[in-house]
């Protein structure tokens, strides 16, 4: 049967025919079932009506073997270890315990539990079922709709004002409204706690002072590299700084870059540089950290800055997609460039042989010019002592009458012999 048969408000027919009550499974260790109340509330007490079938509410029956030993818990989540025991048979038998049971449970919270358990090596009484059952017909929760009102009419608003839930019949707090804490819920949060029972931690706000006591929301903004209302989500992949609006660099694993200040953990990808990645290589170099020089391109300008390939081409004599290579001559090229530089070099060659021919002929030429001047000038000089000791000889003539001919005949026999000899 329907868990939801035990809150349907019918109570008339119990049981399990009626289709109003639950019906458990067999041969279980732990039966448990629980009604959300939507909302903590303030309860007074818990009414539970158990299956007694057409045979009655007798030992006999079997029934009351199951309902013994049975726990009512109150808790604000859904889970039953966090909740507080409001009930826990101990001491009904089989001849006391009845199939209608009521408990006053002054406690709040938003869900109500019952429990049975008969447990694996586990002793218990005389009387109690071999397994757990919880065929429950109906389950009454009484109390107050509204927070922080107590009183048989639920009038009455709690002694304390920061109560959120007080005893509904003597209004003493059993909880501070959110962003309050003390006997009296008389003092606030303190700095970077809020919420029910101060046990939320503030966001990353600028001010951790000014994080609200109640709602925990930053008045002043949130720290750089978180945002939302509390400043507790990081910024979204791929923006940091305030309000997360600045976008990361070329980080090299954008995971890595900092949602506070934008700065890449793993570096930089190829082809950019800086604190923040967003600088690029500068004209000319290209790669990891900009370490590597691009080649010979045509226009060092579109050389990429990621992997140094050069859009335009490479210049003269280069080629490849980085335009680092030499280009190698074809055959007949190396021949003909050969031959030329051959010839180049003859040619320079022969000229500088011809200037240094044509120096060495005008030198000598200059050379020769000058000795035959000198000899001239030598024969023209000894030539004029010549006649001059002509002339003088022949005045010499005029002054004396005559001279000894022996002389002549002497020197023109040297002469003559001197001239033989030369022959």
């Amino acid at each position: 049967m329907e868990a939801s048969n035990a809150v349907d408000g019918l109570k008339s027919n119990l049981s399990i025919w009626g289709g109003q009550c639950v019906l458990s499974d067999n041969d279980k260790q732990t039966a448990t079932w629980w009604v959300n109340l939507t909302s903590i509330l303030s309860i007074h007490h818990v009414t539970i009506y158990y299956r007694t079938e057409i045979y009655g509410w007798v030992p006999e029956s079997d029934f009351p073997s199951r309902f013994l030993g049975f726990s009512v818990y109150v808790s604000n989540t859904a889970d039953i270890l966090q909740g507080t025991v409001c009930y826990k048979d101990t001491n009904f038998t089989l001849d006391s315990i009845p199939p209608m049971f009521n408990t006053t449970c002054p406690l709040h919270g938003q869900y109500v539990f019952f429990y049975n358990e008969r447990l694996a090596n586990v002793s218990y009484p005389v009387g109690y079922s071999h397994f757990a059952y919880n065929d429950l017909c109906e389950v009454e929760v009484f109390g107050c709709p509204t927070p922080g009102l107590y009183g048989s009419n639920c009038s009455i608003p709690c002694l304390d004002v920061n109560c959120r839930y007080c005893h509904i019949e003597t209004g003493t707090c059993q909880g501070c409204k959110p962003g309050y804490q003390g006997h009296q819920c008389e003092l606030e949060c303190p700095h970077g706690q809020y919420g029910e029972a101060c046990e939320k931690l503030c966001g990353q706000c600028i001010d951790p002072s000014e994080c609200h006591h109640v709602h925990g929301t930053c008045s002043n903004g949130c720290k750089p590299g978180y945002k939302g209302n509390h400043c507790s989500q990081t910024c979204e992949f791929g923006f940091y700084g305030d309000q997360c609006t600045q976008e990361c660099g070329n980080c090299h694993n954008q995971t890595n870059c900092q949602h506070t200040n934008g700065s890449c953990a793993s570096g930089c990808d190829v082809g950019f540089h800086g604190d923040l990645c967003k600088t690029e290589c500068k004209s000319g170099t290209y790669g990891h950290q900009c370490e590597e020089k691009c080649g010979e391109c045509k226009d060092i300008s579109k050389c990429l800055n990621t992997n140094g390939l050069c859009l335009t081409g490479c210049q003269e004599g280069y080629h490849g997609d980085l335009c680092k290579t030499r280009t190698a001559p074809k055959a007949d090229e190396r021949v003909r460039n050969g031959w030329e530089m051959g010839g180049y070099m003859t040619s320079a060659g022969l000229l500088m042989i011809i200037v240094f021919t044509l120096v060495y002929i005008v030198i000598l030429r200059n050379f020769q010019r000058c000795t035959t001047g000198s000899q001239q000038n030598m024969k023209r000089e000894n030539l004029n002592s010549a006649v001059k000791q002509k002339d003088t000889t022949e005045h010499a003539y005029t002054n004396k009458s005559y001279v000894e001919l022996s002389d002549c005949r002497n020197g023109l026999e040297i002469e003559n012999h001197e001239t033989a000899a030369d022959v």
